[in-house]
């Protein structure tokens, strides 16, 4: 073994003679990657102010520790996910981006109504039925994405979105569970169809089944069509909510027809 000291000489030399492996050229970024960088930036400072304040409410309503410390633990990653975010965004050369409006930064109570069910109307909307459709939405997004900051940023993101989703409907069962569960059970069935409205909107824009492609490049950056939005919320309506509400005895494919006519259909005149 005394000329092991040698060998592993040797082996260092060579390895700093080899050619090093230069990093490819990264795609070209477009104004919509720039732009869909930016708006994921103010989403995810967005998100982690609106669970700060459900947070807030939790806390005042006396709810499960285990509940208060998954609240926090989620405003942590949504700044995380706003710095991997600004990252891609500089890389891809995105400037200053326009200042949060504040105003959208928290959360309304319903008036007079109990607290616990501005906390239902916040997490069922935003949570079991957002963060549960964000799950398979970065799923498809990371699974096109090869410019490797945006990939590290997607592949956090899609690891802590499938525990905010879990977040949602765990408090959904909690406050279920509570001497306020009949008018939490209520609200949810008489909004839930006005929360899908809402995220077909998101989603399902006028004329997005139309916008069904986009550059290599941009798919490179993390980017996919428009129409790929609606069919995700669609086959989510299948797999996720209907069978996760249905576990609570609330009929969410009734609350789906009943939500806003289809996004590429004009309205009927009356």
């Amino acid at each position: 073994m005394t000329d092991a000291p040698d060998a592993k000489q040797d082996s260092t030399a060579a390895a700093e003679q080899a050619p090093r492996e230069q990093p490819s050229p990264l795609p070209p970024a477009s104004d919509a990657v720039r732009a869909e960088w930016g708006r994921r930036i103010e989403a995810e400072y967005r998100s982690a102010a609106i669970t700060q304040h459900l947070t807030l409410w939790l806390i005042q309503i006396g709810a499960s520790p285990d509940l208060i410390d998954d609240g926090l633990r989620i405003v942590k990653d949504e700044l995380a996910h706003a710095r991997l975010s600004h990252r891609v965004h500089v890389l891809a050369g995105g400037g200053a981006l326009p200042a949060l409006r504040r105003e959208t930064l928290g959360l309304r109570s319903g008036g007079d109504e109990p607290l616990e069910l501005a906390v239902a109307r916040a997490g069922v909307e935003i949570f079991c039925l957002g963060e549960t459709v964000a799950v398979p939405l970065f799923k498809v997004l990371r699974e096109g994405c090869t410019v490797p900051v945006a990939r590290r940023a997607l592949d956090r993101i899609l690891r802590d979105e499938v525990r905010h989703r879990d977040f949602g409907w765990t408090l959904l069962r909690y406050l279920l569970e509570l001497p306020c569960a009949p008018a939490v059970r209520q609200l949810v069935e008489r909004d839930l169809h006005a929360m899908f409205s809402r995220l077909r909107r998101s989603y399902m824009p006028a004329g997005g089944t139309r916008r069904a492609a986009i550059s290599d490049a941009d798919r490179a950056w993390g980017l996919m069509p428009v129409a790929r939005y609606g069919e995700i919320l669609e086959r989510a309506v299948e797999r996720d909510y209907v069978p996760r509400f249905g576990e609570h005895g609330i009929d969410a494919l009734s609350a789906w027809r009943r939500s806003a006519s289809p996004p590429d259909r004009a309205p009927t005149p009356a």
